[in-house]
C-alpha cells in the first residue's frame, strides 16, 4: 500500500520536493496551498487549496485521508500554520518534519537592525520622515499605518487592501526572483533610504538585501517567529532522506 504524504506548501522548496516525489508508485503525495494568492505557482501532482480549520481540522484531514507522513514546507513566517501542524501531528501521532531554508546572515558591509515584529520595525524607523522600501508582502502592511510620517514603497504579489495602507504609500505588484541590478535601480529610482524585510532566507528575494548593501542603505530585518520544536531540515535533499527513512526507500531511490 502506498504511503500518503501531505506537503504543506507555498514555497519553492515545497514545489521542488513535490517534483522530486512525483511519479513514485510507492507514494501518494498531495500538496496543500493556503489559497491566499490568486495565481500560485502550482507544484507537481495532486494539489488541494484552502485552509483546514485550525489544528482540529487538520488532524481530521490527516485521519480521513490516511496520511502517513507530513512535511511542513510553508513560508518561514507562516507561524500559525506551523503551530497547527505541530498540534495536529502530536494529536494523530503522524510523523512531521519542517522543511525550512536557513535564514540570511549579515556579511561585511551590511547594516542590519533586528526587529522581532512588524510593530517594532515601525518604531525603529524613528520620528524623522524617510523613504522606506517595504518588502514584507501585503498581509502586515497595516502595522506601519501608525508611523504615517514616512513615505512607503510597498511591493507585494497581490494588491494590498487600501484600508491597511499608511497614508503616504505607493504600491507596486511583482513576483520574484529579482536581480540585484533591478533592485538597485528600483531603490535608486524611488530614492529609498531604508529597507524593511523579513528574514525569509533563500535566493529568490535576497537581491534587495545585496542592493541595500551596495548602496549603503540600512535594513530593518524582521526575525523569524520562534520555532515549534518540530525537527527541521534545511534542504529538499534532507527532506527526501527523512521521507526515505520512514518509508524504507533504498538510498539509490531517494531522488538525490
Amino acid at each position: 500500500m502506498a504511503t500518503h504524504i501531505l506537503i504543506l506548501g507555498g514555497t519553492g522548496e515545497a514545489r521542488r520536493l513535490a517534483e522530486r516525489l512525483a511519479g513514485r508508485t510507492e507514494l501518494r503525495v498531495v500538496t496543500s496551498l493556503a489559497g491566499r494568492t490568486s495565481a500560485p505557482q502550482m507544484p507537481a501532482g495532486v494539489v488541494r487549496v484552502g485552509g483546514f480549520g485550525g489544528p482540529e481540522g487538520l488532524a481530521r484531514y490527516l485521519r480521513d485521508e490516511n496520511i502517513g507522513l507530513m512535511v511542513d514546507a510553508t513560508h518561514p513566517f507562516a507561524a500559525r500554520m506551523a503551530r497547527n501542524a505541530a498540534e495536529a501531528a502530536a494529536e494523530t501521532a503522524i510523523p512531521l518534519i519542517t522543511l525550512m531554508r536557513p535564514p540570511w546572515q549579515p556579511v561585511a558591509g551590511d547594516d542590519w537592525r533586528a526587529a522581532a515584529s512588524m510593530a517594532e520595525a515601525a518604531r525603529l524607523l524613528g520620528d524623522v520622515p524617510c523613504r522606506v522600501f517595504l518588502a514584507i508582502g501585503r498581509q502586515e502592511v497595516g502595522a506601519f499605518a501608525g508611523a504615517p510620517q514616512h513615505h512607503y514603497l510597498v511591493r507585494s504579489v497581490e494588491p494590498v487592501d487600501p484600508a491597511h495602507l499608511p497614508p503616504d504609500a505607493e504600491c507596486i505588484l511583482a513576483r520574484g526572483p529579482f536581480s540585484e541590478s533591478d533592485e538597485t535601480a528600483l531603490l535608486k529610482e524611488h530614492r529609498c533610504e531604508i529597507v524593511i524585510a523579513k528574514n525569509s532566507g533563500g535566493a529568490a528575494t535576497y537581491a534587495k538585501i545585496a542592493a541595500a548593501r551596495a548602496l549603503g542603505l540600512p535594513v530593518i530585518m524582521i526575525d523569524r517567529p520562534k520555532q515549534t520544536g518540530v525537527a527541521t531540515v534545511g534542504t529538499v535533499d534532507d527532506a527526501l532522506q527523512w521521507i526515505g527513512d520512514h518509508v524504507g526507500l533504498p538510498a539509490a531511490e531517494r531522488g538525490a
